[in-house]
């Protein structure tokens, strides 16, 4: 059976646009938050988000393409360049049909949308741009990219909101692992932070109107009340074991399985049950040929919702039975706020250097149990502790759950 290694890494977040940058901010439990007073109206309800505040494209884009590029296209190239950079090869060995990008994006170029209908409104249709279809498409990110790199592979993109990243890392381990690619770019990107996308997620209950940066995003806390809208990328390199080795690259970790699921349940709302969320959990761990007791840790889906957290507990338990009691769960969200499409990918990279490094970073913000959460949730410091099998859960809105189960590297 092939393997599938991780062999670059790419990121664009709130804590950070380099691996390296990012994981010395998660390690310091540094938070991603901030206020949006340049972005909403004084009056709007919610005060705080986790917008990218410092990124300048033109590192892997030149000006004249990132004018053409919506924003969330800017973010998946730059991060799918800086992952191909880390993987430290252009894979000019490799028959470009069997290398492939697949990335998850849940929205799309919603700015754009909102730029482009505000001159319909008040110039007329003329006025709206060429452009305007093929770049705020969501299938535009992994389309740029294969531009880019020249992997002429499967390329396309899931959408499947919050999950959308974890199935774009899923779909392409399954096509190098069944021997369909030899490579893979996948990971997700979303950048939709802004008052139109605010008010909607706001309006449904879905966000916390915190203003208190540090209490604003507190997973598994018993007084969470709604996520923090961020944005971002995450890309990173699949690649088939033997090449990788062969070409001796570094190795962060080995995807080894995956679970996809479906609630069929409701729009927005996870099954109170878990139990669609709990096959995906197992389809993932026992694909890669592990037992409960094997998982040392678990990047969880963690949105500070209540209801999210409580079924997501509720379905670890299903999925783990008596393992789920010693299973240290954690959840990035607490510091990198929901990425949305992005966000899967991001927690992914977190979860393949937790194993490398053998490091579990704390649920920050953390301050009050609650009984309907009653994991260990890693709430009272990082961990450094060994990490041989770890998974990485995301739940969309639509019930759509996905994990990956990801190794320590060995021979």
């Amino acid at each position: 059976m092939r393997r599938v290694a991780v062999t670059g890494m790419g990121v664009v977040s709130p804590l950070g646009n380099s691996i390296d940058e990012f994981w010395s901010n998660i390690k310091a439990n540094k938070l991603g938050f901030s206020f949006l007073d340049d972005i909403v109206s004084e009056d709007f309800e919610v005060r705080i988000g986790a917008p990218v505040r410092e990124f300048d494209p033109e590192k892997h884009i030149d000006k004249k393409d990132a004018k053409r590029l919506d924003r969330f296209t800017q973010f998946a190239v730059y991060a799918a360049l800086e992952a191909m950079e880390d993987a430290g090869t252009k894979f000019e060995d490799i028959d470009p049909y069997r290398a492939g990008v697949i990335a998850g994006v849940g929205i799309g170029g919603l700015d754009l949308t909102m730029q482009e209908y505000e001159k319909y409104q008040t110039k007329g249709p003329g006025r709206v741009s060429a452009l305007y279809i093929p770049t705020m498409i969501a299938n535009m990110a992994a389309g740029t990219i294969s531009m880019k790199t020249h992997f002429k592979g499967a390329n396309y993109c899931t959408t499947t909101a919050c999950a959308s990243s974890t199935h774009a890392i899923g779909e392409a381990f399954r096509r190098i692992k069944d021997g369909y690619l030899d490579v893979c770019i996948a990971g997700g990107a979303e950048a939709c932070v802004n008052e139109f996308a605010l008010a909607g997620f706001n309006n449904m209950k879905a966000l916390s109107r915190s203003t208190d940066l540090e209490r604003c995003s507190i997973p598994f806390d018993a007084e969470r009340n709604g996520f923090i809208l961020g944005e971002g990328s995450g890309m990173l390199i699949l690649e088939e074991m033997e090449h990788a080795k062969a070409r001796g690259a570094k190795i962060y970790a080995e995807i080894a399985g995956y679970g996809a699921t479906g609630d069929a349940f409701h729009m927005t709302s996870p099954d109170p049950a878990g139990e669609a969320a709990a096959a995906a959990i197992r389809l993932a761990f026992e694909e890669a040929g592990l037992a409960p007791e094997d998982i040392d840790y678990i990047n969880a889906h963690g949105t500070s919702t209540h209801l999210n957290d409580m079924c997501e507990t509720t379905a670890i338990k299903l999925a783990l039975g008596e393992a789920a009691k010693k299973v240290v769960v954690n959840s990035t969200k607490s510091m990198t706020g929901h990425l949305l499409g992005a966000a899967g990918a991001v927690e992914a990279i977190v979860t393949a250097l937790s194993c490398k490094e053998d490091f579990v970073h704390k649920t920050v913000g953390f301050k009050v149990p609650d009984p309907e959460c009653d994991l260990d949730n890693c709430v009272s410091g990082n961990r450094n502790m060994t990490v041989n099998a770890a998974l990485t859960n995301n739940l969309g809105f639509g019930g759509h759950n996905a994990t990956l189960c990801f190794k320590k590297y060995s021979e």
